[in-house]
């Protein structure tokens, strides 16, 4: 299953499910009603947000696959490439899937800020898993956006759809941070291999070839998106993932600087800035003393 399928448009991917198109840049799909399909990769041009109603395929994302349970929600951006697989030649897929052409958001609330949303970045494994009671509030907004695309389009129509697409996502978030919370536990074993990373990192070479170490550096080291990673560390200790970046830098600079065998420029260049120049500015900032002023603050 090496080619891929480009759907660019919501029509596209309607058609190859076989399901009438009501509006040509929104769809409602319950895939309970479609016919059983082959396993297929596929890009789109559009937003997909999925709902595993039932345990049913695995779908593939990225390098990463899950095996999707009961109550489960996925989010694609445009351009990302996605794969549904199964064993048997054909199955049955199971759940809802909203899917909404950026076309759609012109002009509208939802436009201005649904690059907000993390979420569609996150890799599959990072999935949202929900409650019966939160599965029961998102299959409540499919409908009413079904309902919605059902009726006779008016004037008022796209300021509807695209309202309860937003209070949708804003449900999302809500229920993100409340598995945030509940996976508190998995959360500081990230905190925890975070620092090791780091230690790591400033203990070898890397920063000589690769320089300043970064957020996406850090997650690819501990198999997250930078997305979700970034979401994790902020909702679990209030301060971005670059900051904790930078907290670490400033700790391990200061260290060295009591080394008197090296200049600030040495010390510069082995914490991966490619100006001392630039170091200096950095380090100023964090403590207020020049790398010059800092050392002869301690050492006198």
């Amino acid at each position: 299953m090496d080619d891929i399928i480009k759907f660019e448009t919501v029509s596209d991917y309607n058609d190859f499910m076989g399901v009438e198109t009501l509006h040509p840049l929104i769809s409602v799909i319950d895939f309970s009603k479609v016919n059983p399909i082959q396993s297929f990769k596929h890009s789109s041009g559009f937003y997909a947000i999925f709902l595993k109603t039932t345990k049913c395929g695995d779908i593939r994302y990225g390098r990463n696959v899950y095996d999707y349970r009961e109550g489960t929600m996925m989010f694609v951006a445009p351009g990302q490439i996605t794969e549904v697989t199964s064993e048997e030649e054909y199955f049955q897929p199971h759940g809802l899937a909203l899917l909404f052409h950026p076309d759609l958001l012109r002009g509208t609330s939802l436009g201005m800020h649904i690059h907000d949303y993390n979420f569609f970045s996150y890799e599959v494994f990072e999935a949202l898993h929900l409650s019966t009671q939160e599965k029961q509030t998102i299959e409540d907004y499919y409908n009413k956006i079904n309902v919605e695309l059902s009726r006779a389009i008016d004037k008022h129509s796209i300021m509807l759809i695209t309202a309860n697409i937003e209070l949708l996502l804003s449900y999302c978030v809500r229920f993100y941070d409340r598995q945030f919370i509940t996976r508190s536990h998995l959360n500081q074993d990230v905190l925890s291999r975070f620092e090791k990373v780091l230690n790591s990192y400033f203990k070898s070479e890397l920063p000589q070839t690769l320089g300043l170490p970064t957020v996406k550096y850090c997650a690819e080291q501990l198999h997250l998106s930078s997305n979700y990673f970034g979401d994790l560390i902020k909702k679990e200790t209030g301060k971005s993932a670059q900051e904790h970046i930078q907290h670490k830098l400033m700790e391990i600079a200061k260290e060295r600087i009591f080394d008197k065998s090296k200049s600030i420029s040495e010390i510069a260049y082995e914490l991966g800035f490619k100006h001392p120049q630039h170091f200096t500015r950095v380090f100023k900032s964090d403590t207020g003393h020049t790398p010059v002023k800092y050392r002869a603050l301690l050492l006198n």
